[in-house]
């Protein structure tokens, strides 16, 4: 099964999802007046383990980056945080069906999510697709990848680019986990995901020490954001101003330096430079 028809299938799905949401509640944003009065927000995370999200085999918590600024940002809102573990394959469906208010969950922006949720513009990193792949596979570059097997997640962002631009025979699995465990079962060539995952997988695990990710540049780089559902005018702003708070305090950068983020994201600093001369 390829993921281009799992995504289409998907993409179908959530305009369908869009549509139906966006008839019911097309003359107001209530979804800021009932978080205020529930005095919780519901906000989907993706933890697909290591320091952007994964859950402590102590606390069964969900932890790192993603977490973090879910809690901050319901901190900000002046209400409680309830985390929803969601998957890359499910998580756009979760938001529209209203499982979650929110998402925050390694999902950044491009024009085909956008045309079907709504989001804060205010972005709070910046994240494209690196490839982790054996240190003998002979990869060097993006084109090396053509007619070869690639594994990503279900529903990724990559996989067009990777199959179009690159030429690479794209295989779909449920979870970046699953994709990593079929790269080092000898079931692709490489495993593209988010280099926020894989740049501390390669980097601080011991079993990965004959794989790295020798291609310099990243797959379709764009900003993450924190999505909500279509039309949502009053909730955007609410999550956006929270965001700018960030940016404005250095929280995201002390954020970044406390779980260890490596290589430093270069927008936080921009943002915060920005951000802190217009207060």
């Amino acid at each position: 099964m390829k993921t281009r028809n799992i995504s289409g299938r998907i993409l179908q799905a959530a305009v369908a999802l869009a549509l139906a949401a966006g008839a019911a509640g097309a003359h107001a944003d209530a979804t800021l007046d009932k978080i205020k009065e529930r005095g919780t927000v519901t906000i989907g995370v993706l933890a697909n383990g290591g320091v952007f999200g994964s859950i402590d085999p102590a606390t069964q918590q969900l932890v790192g980056w993603n977490p973090d600024l879910a809690r901050e940002l319901a901190k900000g809102l002046g209400v409680k945080a309830e985390l929803v573990q969601v998957q890359t394959a499910t998580r756009t469906q979760f938001l529209i069906s209203g499982k979650v208010d929110l998402l925050i969950a390694s999902m950044e922006l491009n024009p085909e999510r956008a045309e079907i949720l709504g989001y804060a513009p205010t972005p709070f990193f910046r994240v494209g697709g690196a490839a982790a792949t054996r240190k003998d596979s002979g990869i060097a570059k993006w084109e090396d990848l053509r007619g070869k097997p690639v594994c990503v997640s279900q529903g990724s962002s990559f996989a067009r680019p990777l199959q179009a631009d690159y030429g690479a025979v794209v295989k779909g699995y449920k979870s970046s986990s699953d994709s990593l465990l079929a790269l080092r079962g000898g079931q692709c060539v490489a495993a593209v995901h988010d280099s926020t995952l894989i740049h501390p997988l390669l980097r601080t695990n011991p079993e990965w020490a004959d794989y790295h990710a020798p291609i310099a540049t990243e797959v379709l780089p764009a900003n993450s954001v924190v999505w909500t559902r279509k039309g949502e005018a009053d909730t955007i702003a609410a999550v956006d101003k929270v965001i700018q708070g960030w940016h404005r305090s250095g929280w995201l950068i002390a954020t970044e330096k406390r779980l260890d983020i490596q290589p430093p994201q270069p927008l936080l600093q921009e943002l915060h430079d920005k951000y802190k001369q217009g207060s």
